[in-house]
């Protein structure tokens, strides 16, 4: 079944946001590293250090260069998923689940780069996918985020 969500969109009481810029910026940076490590795979062979190399490191740079790009796309994967049940948050490697009655607020503290859930004894969850660099995207998320935390309070 095609995933019919709008990116970046309110659909309903559903919001989905992830970063733009990172996402750019990871996919570009993953392209340099794939060439550079094709480049130096295909020119090998030819330096002249004493050390024979052969087809299989070649082919071995090129597989080392594929996966630090996939390393480097890691950072593109950040997500939030909200809707008036509570939020769920992907950062690079871990995904959490936090209902409305949990969070007390989201924040965007002056000078941070991430927006934030506060939650209680003075704790917080970094959003990676809502990042200052976005500007006004990221504005708009804290507020869709904003507005679905206070429906979800005034219904208690």
């Amino acid at each position: 079944m095609a995933d019919k969500r709008k990116v970046g969109r309110q659909s309903e009481t559903r919001v989905v946001y992830r970063p733009r810029r990172l996402i750019w910026m990871a996919g570009s940076c993953a392209v340099v590293v794939i060439a550079v490590f094709s480049v130096v795979a295909v020119f090998l062979r030819e330096s002249n250090t004493g050390v024979v190399f052969r087809t299989s490191d070649q082919v071995a740079m090129i597989v080392l260069g594929i996966l630090i790009a996939a390393g480097i796309m890691l950072w593109a994967t950040p997500r939030v998923v909200a809707d008036a049940d509570g939020v769920e948050v992907r950062n690079v490697l871990v995904k959490r689940y936090y209902a409305w009655s949990d969070v007390l607020a989201i924040s965007f503290p002056d000078g941070a780069s991430f927006a934030r859930l506060e939650l209680p004894y003075d704790e917080y969850y970094a959003m990676m996918a809502i990042q200052a660099v976005d500007r006004e995207y990221a504005v708009q998320a804290v507020r869709a985020l904003r507005k679905l935390h206070r429906a979800a309070h005034a219904d208690k």
